[in-house]
């Protein structure tokens, strides 16, 4: 097992401190989920507050939705942060977890869902993108079906299902939408970094 780098070992034992102390004190998810704008003017839950485009993603609903994100930032994190350093890396997940955040309030004020969304899974999402972009060449295997393949193949299948579903309603509960809104902020913070020239390794596949 190869030792993970500082940041992603801050983020794992950051995201499971805080399920621990939801277990605790339950009474801090509602203000830090993520609410719909709508949710302010409605008087459901806590409404929207800035804080929560980041808070949002250190909470988790459940012990297998904490142990998949948890495995999956191990899985892609550690090897994108020895990419990009700790410094770049951490900002590149960060982007991640609001994009997705903007993405979810843009598709509940449409859908008018008011519903709070919890979890790293944004974040994770931007951080597969990546690892598909600089490994593109690792095999990655599905949940279901566990069939191996490359991890470019593996990305772009995983973002069909997540717009099948997103689009679909087909499962439910689940932030579809923010999961992509993860890849497109990564890849969008991807492209500046490559065409402002300040990211350290240049690579043509941007």
């Amino acid at each position: 097992m190869r030792a993970m780098p500082p940041v992603t070992t801050a983020l794992i034992v950051a995201n499971v401190a805080v399920f621990l102390l939801q277990g605790v004190a339950p009474g801090i998810v509602v203000p830090l989920a993520l609410w719909p704008l709508a949710a302010s003017a409605s008087g459901v839950g806590a409404g929207f507050g800035p804080w929560q485009l980041l808070t949002y993603a250190f909470l988790h609903g459940g012990l297998v939705h904490l142990a998949f994100n948890m495995f999956a930032l191990y899985m892609f994190g550690g090897a994108i942060e020895q990419v990009f350093g700790a410094r770049r890396y951490l900002i590149y997940y960060l982007v991640c977890v609001v994009s997705a955040a903007v993405s979810q309030l843009i598709v509940s004020a449409m859908m008018g869902g008011i519903y709070p969304t919890v979890g790293a899974s944004g974040g994770v999402f931007g951080l597969l993108l990546a690892y598909a972009i600089y490994f593109p060449h690792s095999r990655v295997v599905l949940l279901f079906p566990p069939i191996p393949m490359p991890a470019r193949v593996f990305v772009v299948v995983y973002a069909v299902i997540e717009l099948y579903l997103g689009v679909t309603g087909t499962q439910a509960g689940v932030a579809h939408f923010a999961h992509l809104g993860g890849m497109i902020g990564g890849f969008l913070m991807l492209r500046y970094w490559r065409s402002s020239a300040t990211i350290r390794r240049r690579d043509p596949r941007l």
